[in-house]
């Protein structure tokens, strides 16, 4: 099978293999102008000798690049790849390849496979509670407490579970915070505002 012609679009002279999908701009041999080419693996792709796919395309229209004999019907949009009716898939209004996918799943760059997540508000609610129930953890709240209100902060619109809840453990821990922060201020204020001067002397 031969290699489609592309061709210089200034000049039209016929391009070597050599300027395809490079991460930078070529020049063309022919008039000079810098370009950059990129192709699909496909155009590349040989076949064995006397091995031909099944005609069911008009010559007009595009193969999906995993199955050469059947019609193409939209991109990848990741990486631009003809897919097929059968090679779509369709995630958060998105069609991806196969290919696709697996490397998205693979390396956690598709939000939508996530299957686990760390979940904030839980996290919040233990630094919020946890230390205060403890005889030892008591005196950390002052370091907890404020912690556990800028995780509820910072993550109140980040997804939590993959199974739906509400926000509660956040308010919770909002909540069980400020309480232990209003304690703590009451506390100083006692010390070393309203207890007198002379207690302080001895």
């Amino acid at each position: 099978m031969s290699i489609p012609l592309v061709t210089c679009t200034r000049c039209t002279a016929p391009l070597p293999g050599d300027v395809f999908n490079l991460p930078g701009l070529a020049p063309c041999p022919g008039c000079g102008q810098d370009l950059q080419v990129e192709v699909f693996p496909a155009l590349f792709q040989s076949f064995a000798p006397g091995q031909t796919g099944e005609a069911i395309m008009e010559e007009s229209e595009s193969s999906c690049f995993y199955h050469p004999q059947k019609k193409a019907v939209l991109p990848c949009d990741a990486c631009g790849r003809f897919l097929c009716a059968l090679c779509d898939c369709e995630l958060d209004g998105q069609h991806i390849c196969p290919s696709c996918l697996e490397t998205g799943k693979r390396k956690g760059k598709i939000k939508s496979l996530q299957n686990h997540r760390v979940l904030y508000d839980s996290a919040a609610l233990a630094l919020a509670l946890l230390p205060a129930v403890t005889f030892f953890g008591a005196c950390l709240t002052i370091f907890t407490s404020p912690i556990a209100i800028y995780l509820v902060v910072r993550n109140w619109n980040t997804p939590g579970s993959i199974v739906r809840r509400t926000k509660i453990r956040f308010i919770l821990a909002v909540i069980f915070a400020s309480l232990t922060l209003l304690g703590w201020f009451l506390y100083a204020y006692l010390i070393f505002v309203l207890t007198p001067r002379h207690a302080h002397l001895h």
